[in-house]
């Protein structure tokens, strides 16, 4: 940070990742902070009990922001009895009982260099961190494998709880695709359709024409076997059934009426256009580099993607919307004011 840059890292359901930015020549020395930090930490007593309390305000916050909290528990919902449906964070009991010698247990099993994917982005040249590599990261050649079960059961079906909120927060939808799968582009472009951005359908109806929720959208998740599409929307109590009628009336049409060549043209243009400007961010590129390697196991590049997309079709995204938008696979979950 003394020099310009930023040293971060974050969680999501199947990785960690630990990163830098920099300026292109201080390369070497964010290389030389960044393996110091995953190759070679103490994890003190004095700060795993302080990284415990931040964690445990960090639960506190997620339990009072409800439109992240409802989709958290949506999760959980639509994985029930799979780690896929457990909060990133854990809960207050799991992170109160976690201890320094389960830290180091975990360490020990799953930074090993089987699991680690170094991934990098921007004014470099490939050779030169590739020996800064070699000379700084050093991690052990043996270790655990990370188990692989996918879900053996999909939530679905409602769920209302009541909570101390101003309005009500709903979450819906249905298991998606995974990272892999041939359908993905359809799905996203599903979600193109539906719920992203100030075009969408969702938006259009539910806030442009009828008014009743400020915040609604749509997105999608994909993991390494499974994957998701949801909705979210919050909106006042008394309007609640007629915004979720909406939804539904959505979801139905794109199941049922499919697309004009036009609109699958507009949504195709949208789709390339947030890809190819979300990756002008390096970090973006980083990340995209690291989940090709580590869910592909290999390279694509962003011309075989444009390819992909501009090669989806009416039929096969209406199919795809029959297959996924299945009503009696639809989870709900909601947050009502008490």
């Amino acid at each position: 940070e003394s020099v310009g840059g930023n040293l971060n890292a974050f969680t999501s359901k199947e990785m960690t990742c630990y990163y830098a930015e920099i300026l292109d020549n201080h390369l070497p020395l964010a290389v030389d902070v960044l393996s110091d930090m995953v190759c070679h930490s103490t994890f003190p007593e004095k700060e795993v009990e302080k990284e415990r309390s931040i964690i445990l305000d960090e639960i506190d916050s997620v339990e009072d922001t409800p439109d992240d909290l409802v989709q958290e528990v949506f999760v959980e919902k639509l994985y029930p009895n799979h780690t896929l449906g457990l909060p990133i964070l854990g809960n207050k009991k799991s992170v109160s009982a976690i201890d320094r010698e389960a830290i180091l247990e975990f360490y020990r099993n799953y930074y090993h260099s089987g699991n680690v994917v170094i991934a990098a982005a921007g004014n470099l040249e490939h050779q030169q961190l590739v020996e800064l590599c070699e000379q700084y990261f050093q991690f052990p050649h043996q270790g655990k494998a990370v188990e692989e079960v996918p879900p053996r059961e999909i939530g679905h079906g409602k769920f209302f709880f009541k909570r101390n909120v101003k309005q009500a927060h709903i979450c819906m939808g249905v298991k998606g695709v995974a990272y892999t799968d041939r359908h993905k582009y359809d799905l996203l472009l599903l979600n193109t359709l539906l719920g992203s951005g100030m075009s969408s359908r969702l938006f259009q109806s539910i806030r442009e024409q009828y008014g009743i929720a400020y915040s609604i959208y749509s997105f999608v998740d994909f993991f390494r076997d499974n994957g998701l599409f949801a909705v979210y929307l919050g909106t006042e109590r008394h309007k609640m059934e007629k915004a979720l009628h909406l939804v539904y009336e959505e979801i139905k049409r794109v199941k049922n009426e499919p697309l004009s060549q036009e609109e699958l043209d507009r949504l195709k243009s949208q789709l390339k256009g947030n890809l190819v400007l979300g990756l002008e961010s390096t970090a973006r590129r980083m990340s995209r580099l690291a989940r090709l390697e580590i869910y592909l196991n290999r390279f694509e590049d962003i011309d075989s993607v444009i390819e992909r997309i501009n090669g989806l079709r009416l039929e096969d995204v209406l199919h795809t919307a029959q297959l996924i938008f299945d009503e009696s696979h639809l989870l709900q979950v909601a947050f009502v004011p008490v």
